[in-house]
């Protein structure tokens, strides 16, 4: 295991402030689509991904205002009627997928064309779909991907991903919340 030896004498003091993660906020994003509630998010990174995931987020309604200067977001989906993400917003962000799970969950539908962004190796959406069935999801795939549980709701299962995925995970951790 590494780790750092420092050496000195002199006692270190103060404060560090991590920078925000794109990893750890677009998730966090997404699953504001699990509440009417207002949910504020503070070091929010200022990137690119991040304001296309807001963008598509508030192309489903969902009031967004980012503090200026500051990585505070302030979101409110207490007006989101529309389940079906706009393909301009979609296809510039891979995690634009990440809006599935909290649509099924809170809504029992969402319509999704495919996701877009950056293309680094092989990542399927078998494990996201994979999940969304094992929950009781009825699942349609052609052009787009349309996600039903058909008024029944989803049940809780054991499920185990034929393959490792963090977004798809996160994708079925938020469609089971």
């Amino acid at each position: 295991m590494e780790k750092f030896v420092i050496e000195g004498g002199v006692p270190l003091s103060g404060t560090v402030l991590p920078a925000g993660n794109k990893n750890a906020a677009l998730p966090l994003l997404a699953a504001t689509l699990l509440t009417a509630d207002e949910v504020v998010l503070h070091n929010v990174p200022r990137i690119r991904d991040v304001e296309a995931m807001l963008d598509l987020l508030g192309g489903l309604g969902v009031r967004v205002d980012r503090t200026d200067g500051s990585g505070t977001v302030t979101l409110c989906a207490d007006g989101v009627t529309d389940t079906e993400v706009d393909p301009e917003l979609a296809e510039k962000i891979r995690a634009s997928f990440l809006v599935a799970g909290p649509l099924l969950a809170r809504f029992g539908e969402a319509l999704l064309p495919p996701p877009g962004g950056d293309v680094i190796g092989r990542r399927r959406l078998d494990p996201h779909l994979d999940a969304f069935r094992a929950l009781g999801a009825q699942v349609e795939h052609g052009r787009d991907i349309r996600l039903t549980s058909n008024g029944r709701g989803l049940i809780a299962c054991d499920f185990f991903m034929d393959e490792p995925s963090v977004m798809g995970t996160e994708n079925a951790l938020m469609a089971a919340a």
